[in-house]
């Protein structure tokens, strides 16, 4: 009878190990970001997401919070900083606060065109500056296409730089872009995504700066009926996941994550023309007047802001390694 029971005890504890076991062994990945639902980057999550169970053979999934349900940019940040949240989506332009170098992918009209930023950032350059922000608890794994931002407004279109004057223009918590409207003429100020279409509405900014599909699926084209396609920055968004999750991934859990994600960037990619196509269609129909000005003028306007780098060694010579990017 003893033996029968210390048997079955000894079982018991065996199974029970197992058991828990299994539930350390599944990851659930929280990741939350401050788009809509219809976004081409919440669509190439969602793929993620199944890419990541597949890979990993159902031991790793990721629960999304898309809307700014869990914060903004920065706020979203500061959580995967104390680990309270597992992976986001950010502009380069707020990861620049916690990343320094990560600035120079926000300076205007830096890259020649789209495939020379795709070439840039698929690089050594792009993937070094992707560790920039690991000494604070935030490692990027891979960027998304964020288009080209230009300015929509409410009262007078942009056609030249001269037309920003006076006018109080949305940006982001970025140094690098309030420089930029700042040079241009504008006073730039900064608001959170989420409170932007109210600051629209009640005449506490002028404008903004945004691509084409973000600036239809906020509906900012009910309040802006000009868009001026001066594209002064190429931004990418960044998928970081912050390094309190990242160094409790043994190395096959890190490939798996880090595949997921690289698989995300070439659906995302291809869902992004798509969606930019469809945005600056949509936001026509609604009666937005989209013009195409002279991009000269604007760049020379922030020559200024290069100049500024010369006495910085480093950065100078990024922005050349950059340029020279073929």
């Amino acid at each position: 009878m003893k033996a029968t029971l210390k048997i079955s005890l000894t079982l018991l504890t065996f199974l029970i190990c197992i058991s828990c076991n299994q539930i350390s062994s599944h990851k659930t990945i929280k990741l939350a970001h401050g788009l809509d639902v219809n976004h081409s980057v919440h669509k190439a999550m969602l793929q993620m997401g199944k890419d990541l169970e597949e890979i990993s053979g159902g031991k790793m999934n990721i629960k999304i919070y898309p809307n700014q349900q869990l914060g903004s940019e920065r706020e979203c940040l500061e959580l995967l900083q104390i680990g309270s949240l597992d992976m986001t989506k950010v502009s380069v332009g707020v990861l620049e606060n916690f990343a320094p170098k990560m600035k120079v992918l926000g300076l205007p009209f830096l890259f020649k065109s789209k495939q020379h930023s795709f070439n840039v950032l698929d690089g050594p350059i792009g993937k070094s500056l992707l560790n920039e922000g690991t000494q604070f608890w935030l490692k990027g794994l891979c960027y998304y296409d964020a288009g080209s931002r230009s300015f929509y407004t409410k009262e007078r279109p942009v056609n030249s730089p001269s037309d920003l004057e006076g006018m109080k223009i949305r940006v982001m918590e970025s140094a690098t872009a309030m420089n930029m409207v700042r040079s241009l003429g504008g006073s730039p100020t900064p608001i959170s995504w989420g409170e932007l279409y109210t600051s629209l509405q009640q005449g506490v900014v002028d404008g903004a700066e945004n691509n084409p599909p973000s600036f239809y699926l906020s509906k900012h084209y009910e309040v802006c009926k000009y868009y001026s396609l001066d594209e002064h920055t190429v931004l990418p968004d960044v998928l970081v996941v912050g390094t309190h999750l990242w160094n409790s991934l043994n190395e096959q859990e890190q490939e798996w994550l880090q595949e997921a994600a690289d698989r995300s960037v070439v659906n995302q990619r291809k869902l992004w023309a798509k969606s930019e196509k469809e945005a600056l269609e949509a936001v026509q129909k609604e009666g937005v007047e989209v013009i195409y000005p002279d991009k000269e003028p604007f760049a020379e306007e922030v020559q200024s802001i290069y100049d500024a780098y010369k006495s910085n060694k480093e950065m100078y010579s990024l922005i050349q390694e950059i340029r020279n990017t073929k």
